[in-house]
Order: structure tokens, then sequence, then C-alpha cells
């Protein structure tokens, strides 16, 4: 029973965390909005495919297969893995962010109403947002042994967003965002 509970409160405790930290970031944008039509053209979902082999299981089972191996060395590399995967983290919730801001700068900006456009954006910062609370408690997890990450998810829908503001950029390239 005293086990339950202690691990209902330290799971509760991780998810009021990981809820925290990513309100913090996504209110904390940082206050310049760099987006113009070079940046949006540099944009591209293939800067974070390296996040996506990083935490690979693959390569703690070959460190495990080599002579010299102890868990002192992959706790290691877990830590130094998870450091990356964190820099990574932030940069794609910062350009997804900026994504999002310039979508909601066009959406002001534009003669029509864009409902459409409106109801993409919103499921698709609430499905990145619960995305990264789920990445962030993962990789908390990973960090000591416990599971695996897979952040495709959200480098798709990020790279969907990205694609939206493609779209709507030509029509709209004469206009600061």
């Amino acid at each position: 029973m005293v086990i339950v509970l202690g691990t209902t409160f330290a799971t509760g405790a991780v998810l009021v965390l990981a809820l925290y930290l990513l309100v913090r970031r996504l209110v904390a944008t940082g206050g310049c909005l760099p987006v113009t039509p070079e940046w949006i053209g540099e944009l591209s979902a293939e800067r974070y495919q390296p996040m996506l082999r990083l935490l690979d299981s693959e390569d703690i089972r070959f460190l495990r297969s080599q002579p010299g191996y102890s868990r002192r060395i992959e706790a290691r590399l877990r830590a130094q893995r998870s450091v990356i995967f964190t820099g990574y983290l932030r940069s794609l919730s910062t350009d997804f962010g900026r994504v999002c801001m310039a979508l909601r700068v066009l959406m002001v900006q534009s003669r029509y109403d864009r409902p459409d456009l409106a109801s993409v954006l919103v499921t698709s910062e609430a499905r990145f947002a619960a995305s990264m609370i789920f990445i962030w408690m993962r990789l908390f997890l990973y960090r000591y042994g416990f599971c695996s990450v897979n952040a495709r998810p959200l480098v798709e829908i990020f790279d969907s967003m990205r694609l939206e503001l493609r779209s709507l950029v030509p029509v709209t390239a004469g206009a600061a965002v």
C-alpha cells in the first residue's frame, strides 16, 4: 500500500513538474519574432532528424555487448545524450512557437476569416504540448534506463505546421511577419 501511494505521489509530482516547465517554456517564447520569408525557407524538419536517432536503444545494446562495459558508462552515455536531446527539444519548441506565432499574425492580418486555420492551430498546439509533456516524462525515465523516447510525432506536428506556414507565405511574402 505504501509503495502504491509513493509511486502515485512520485508520478503526480513528475507530471506537475513537467506541466510547469512546459507552460513556462511556452509562455516565455522570447520577445523577438524573427520570422522572415528567408527564415521560413530555411526552416526544415530535417534539422531534427539526428534527434530521432539520438536515444536509439540499439546504441545501448551495442554498448552492453562491448568488453569493458559497466553500468556507470551506460549511465554517463544516457546522461550525455539526454542533455543533447534536451537542446533539440528546446530548439524544436522555439521553432514551433515561432511558426504558430507567424500563423497567428497572418490570420490577424488576413482580409478573410480563417476558422479552419484557427482550428488547426489550436489543435496542433494542444497536441504539441501534450506530446512535449509525454516526451519530457519519458526522457526522465530514459535517463535512468527505464524506457525509450520517440520524438517522431512531435517532429511531425511541427512539420505539418511549418508546411501550413509555407503554403501561406508566398501569398503574403511582401508583408513583414
